[in-house]
């Protein structure tokens, strides 16, 4: 390969890869024994990612992935690197792709596991992979088979005229969902086919046979690997006692027989003796540098034949600074490349060491560029340097040894510098009135202690009001009313709360008013309509957007339950639609469904009738 054709997208990550020795022969030899297979659990992987969104909890990913790779040693796994990833589901589930890739979800880890009792859960999904178990599931093969090329191939939701009534109907109801279709059904793509693809490998369950196999193997994994075989049985009893009381979840529905597990676990927890636990350092430093590899080969072939992400951005690029229309507290959605994401999950296999210091700085110079390439006013170099001191903090706190630390202690130095030297000019574009929203999301970021904070969160709070993002809105006049009180600018911003507090309709917007605690009335008004609105508000995405900003709210029951009702009434409508001929109607409703409310029972009616375009037409 001629490397000087290809010089200027060489980053330094890719001219340390062309360097790297081969690996030591003496460890486990984990390959990728089928590429065509682990690309596309790779994609199905990312896609999950880019759907539901990581699990931001460093403390439980470390835990996951100390506990995952003493499981994951012993089962000596050979076929793909094992990989462990945190998907902020609700649902407490886990799952495991053919590839390698383990999922636990954040409402998992809520039901409190223990070590013995994650280790158990960790060996199950390990053993899934050990059993092979995809393979014995037609449709989820037939999935994954297609699942690279998804967005292009789509997705059909069938329907049948078979069942269409004739004559004199009474009211129309949609929860009843009439099956009015044509046979042919409507052509999904984009996000949603994505969306109901990654449910169907996610949510589905494998046969009671593989489920106990599952089980088995994961009790003798979790005691090879020094943890106590009751693990298994324990969990089992847990979940059995606690999911009863999660009306919402569909576990029980796809994992059904739990008193049958329990007494299995228990029958079998004194086959195996506990073992001594063993070092996993070498073994998780290798299945780094495999994913590693794998990472920079793929990152080359994105650079030598780009192509445009569905988001319109090119692969690998991270995504822009928030803008109107964006949670201005919140990062956009985030796009990955399958290169990114192999790096991020490389950087969790193993998070010391020099490949895991190349894979942080490239991508805190990834996200270096992207502000620099930015008007000066409206770079955020606030939170290009907190990003670089969390790193700093974390390298310094696993890796004394590490030679990054009087790197990023540099950069964060000129940054900073670069800062300070804005800030004038910053207070003049202020001070003149006449400004971008982009301005005054940096200038809030880079200047959280200065004196004109107040004014320019009063700004972006009114420049949100004005576009209609409630939330934003509510979040920038409550920073301007903390701040200062007593100044102008505060008390317009208290103003400007009272007057949204009675007529807001975003619940995450009531939730925000309802929690603070400068201003009793404001707390009540707030209060009062969020218990209304939560069980007639008439916008899916509005429940959805309440129940990810408050997993843990107070009106998460009633928001559910009504984001499952207007989930069904969409569905009936898809069906009324299909039955018109409205392609372009029932699509849209097909769309908002598996967008916003994936785990609902009508997203569950549309996996069910959904047959893969791809399949369909060939």
């Amino acid at each position: 390969m001629n490397l000087r054709r290809f010089a200027p997208v060489l980053t330094p990550a890719l001219a340390l890869f062309l360097l790297l020795p081969a690996l030591p022969a003496r460890l486990p030899a984990q390959t990728i024994s089928n590429p065509d297979l682990f690309g596309k659990s790779l994609e199905a992987a990312k896609e999950a990612v880019e759907q539901y969104g990581l699990y931001d909890n460093p403390a439980e990913l470390a835990r996951v992935n100390r506990i995952g790779y003493e499981i994951a040693q012993q089962a000596d796994f050979q076929k793909f690197p094992i990989s462990f990833i945190l998907i902020d589901m609700a649902e407490p589930n886990s799952m495991t792709l053919p590839g390698g890739q383990i999922f636990v979800t954040r409402g998992m880890l809520d039901l409190g596991l223990d070590d013995d009792m994650l280790a158990a859960l960790l060996g199950h999904e390990t053993g899934h992979l050990l059993c092979e178990h995809f393979l014995h599931m037609q449709r989820r093969a037939t999935l994954m088979n297609v699942l690279s090329n998804v967005l292009v191939a789509g997705v059909l939701i069938g329907s049948s005229r078979s069942q269409r009534p004739s004559g004199v109907e009474g009211p129309y109801d949609p929860r009843l969902a009439y099956d009015y279709g044509d046979g042919h059904g409507n052509l999904v793509q984009g996000a949603a086919a994505a969306s109901l693809v990654i449910s169907e490998l996610l949510l589905r369950s494998y046969s009671r046979d593989n489920e106990d196999q599952a089980d088995q193997v994961g009790q003798r994994l979790a005691a090879a690997a020094g943890y106590r075989a009751d693990g298994g049985r324990r969990l089992f009893e847990l979940m059995n006692r606690r999911m009863p009381q999660i009306k919402e979840y569909g576990y029980l529905q796809t994992h059904p027989f739990f008193d049958e597990r329990v007494r299995a676990a228990e029958a079998r927890q004194g086959s195996w003796s506990l073992q001594p636990k063993r070092s996993t350092d070498a073994y998780r430093e290798h299945t780094q540098e495999v994913l590693y590899r794998y990472a920079s080969h793929q990152k080359v072939k994105e650079a030598m034949a780009p192509h445009k992400h569905p988001n319109g951005r090119p692969p690998g690029r991270p995504p822009e600074s928030p803008e109107a229309g964006q949670g201005a507290g919140d990062s956009p959605a985030r796009h990955l490349s399958v290169s990114d994401f192999l790096e991020d999950t490389a950087l969790t296999t193993w998070p010391q060491g020099k490949t895991a210091d190349t894979i942080r700085l490239e991508r805190l110079h990834r996200q270096r560029d992207t502000e620099l390439a930015k008007t000066e006013e409206a770079r955020d170099y606030g939170t290009l340097l907190r990003a670089y001191r969390k790193e700093l903090a974390e390298v310094r706190r696993l890796d004394p040894k590490s030679e990054l630390p009087a790197l990023l202690d540099g950069e964060i130095a000129e940054f900073d510098g670069k800062r300070q030297a804005l800030y004038p000019r910053a207070q003049a574009v202020l001070a003149g009135g006449v400004f971008e929203t982009s301005f005054l999301v940096a200038f809030t970021s880079n200047f959280p202690d200065a004196p004109e904070r107040p004014q320019a969160a009063l700004a972006l709070g009114e420049a949100y009001s004005r576009l209609g993002n409630q939330s934003d809105a509510v979040a920038k006049y409550l920073e301007a009313w903390k701040a200062a009180p007593e100044s102008a600018y505060g008390k317009r911003a208290s103003a400007g709360l009272r007057n949204l507090a009675g007529n807001l309709k975003e619940l995450s917007a009531l939730q925000q008013l309802s929690e603070q605690d400068r201003d009793p009335e404001i707390r009540r008004l707030a209060g009062e309509r969020l218990a209304k609105i939560a069980k007639s508000y008439d916008d899916l995405a509005n429940g959805a957007e309440y129940l990810r900003r408050y997993p843990d709210g107070k009106h998460v029951v009633a928001v559910l339950d009504r984001l499952n009702v207007l989930a069904d009434n969409l569905y009936g409508e898809v069906v009324l639609y299909q039955g018109f001929g409205d392609a372009a109607k029932a699509t849209e409703r097909i769309n908002k469904i598996l967008t916003n409310a994936p785990l609902s029972r009508a997203a569950e009616r549309l996996r069910d009738r959904a047959v893969l375009a791809a399949e369909k037409t060939g």
